[in-house]
């Protein structure tokens, strides 16, 4: 199996977020994530570990806004360039104010741009964000090629993640979203589908393809009237204009297990089915493992195994790119088993 990873992941390395409550927190979106991913991987004797290729920006812009693109690009070094009244600390960039719904008009001021472009306060801009960011979409454009080249699966060993990336947005440790760029690459090819099953809702994902027709979106993940990212993976969000009909929620309770979780999975793959998606852009997190410090659900090794199984009964032409997964010590046990249902 073909794996994409880039060892620019590391210039990632945001020092802190903000959780609810405005408790100051160590990230949990840190690069041990991709590198216990990748130990594991190495351990095997089917993953075949390169580079991505370097496919520039136009596959990136056909999905997100130019301007925001640009904002992520150049955010950092005027951040550090803007006088501010005390000595604060400057290892990353986020903003201290949100626009209302009614609010949209994008002021000039780097923390007035941040504002308009950050959703919240878990994915600050560091130095190495933006070249992490683009390394990582890299991957998943080079898991895509590597399936129109003749690969059943192939995976891509993204970080930062991307899910929760939308047009023209970064939020929940997501820059530039990476499920979205591959399958709005792979569409031009063949009906494409994206499965995400990360434990939290692909609110990015969905923003993007919600008025579209030409890609299947579905998401299974926590309930977001209890869980992030609360304003969005509704049962009702279904799409909208041409896209109406072509998106599906799936919000599940707190303590859902393996077994209850295999129940949704089978009838969202019944809907890839009825749609004839030739190409499947799966969302991988990992954060549905029971014991993950940042979700609920109590899905076990075994069900993550059998979560694979059931996607690779499809026998679709499978892309399966990485997102969330915060416990570590399991992350990379947890993809691998995954990979080996393919």
């Amino acid at each position: 199996m073909d794996v994409f990873y880039s060892d620019s992941h590391l210039q990632h390395d945001p020092p802190f977020e903000i959780f609810e409550g405005g408790e100051k927190v160590a990230n949990f979106e840190v690069p041990e994530r991709a590198v216990r991913i990748l130990a594991a991987l190495q351990q095997t004797s089917w993953a075949k570990i390169q580079a991505p290729h370097d496919f520039g920006l136009e596959p990136i812009l056909a999905v997100h806004d130019t301007g925001y693109i640009e904002f992520l690009q150049t955010a950092y070094t005027e951040w550090l360039e803007v006088e501010t009244e005390t000595q604060q600390e400057k290892s990353a960039l986020l903003p201290a104010i949100f626009p209302s719904g009614n609010w949209r008009h994008k002021p000039e001021s780097l923390l007035g741009r941040a504002g308009y472009y950050m959703n919240d306060l878990s994915a600050p801009i560091t130095a190495g964000t933006y070249k992490a960011a683009l390394d990582s979409a890299n991957c998943a454009i080079s898991g895509a090629r590597a399936i129109l080249s003749g690969q059943k699966t192939s995976f891509a060993l993204c970080r930062p993640p991307g899910h929760h990336a939308g047009k023209s947005s970064c939020a929940g440790y997501c820059y530039i979203n990476n499920a979205a760029v591959a399958a709005n690459w792979l569409s031009k090819q063949g009906r494409t589908a994206i499965l995400d099953i990360d434990y939290h809702a692909g609110n990015g994902t969905q923003d993007i393809f919600y008025e579209r027709p030409d890609v299947l979106t579905i998401s299974i993940h926590a309930d977001p009237d209890q869980e992030y990212p609360y304003f969005c993976g509704y049962v009702d969000e279904s799409g909208a204009g041409a896209g109406l009909g072509f998106h599906r929620n799936y919000p599940l309770p707190k303590g859902t297990d393996s077994i209850s979780y295999l129940d949704t999975l089978r009838e969202a793959l019944s809907m890839i089915s009825v749609y004839g998606a030739e190409f499947l852009v799966i969302s991988a997190g990992m954060d549905i493992f029971d014991g993950d410090p940042l979700g609920k659900f109590t899905v076990t090794k075994s069900g993550i195994h059998q979560i694979g199984q059931e996607i690779a009964k499809l026998n679709l032409n499978n892309l399966v790119i990485m997102e969330g997964g915060y416990n570590n010590a399991a992350l990379g046990e947890n993809i691998v088993t995954f990979l080996e249902a393919f």
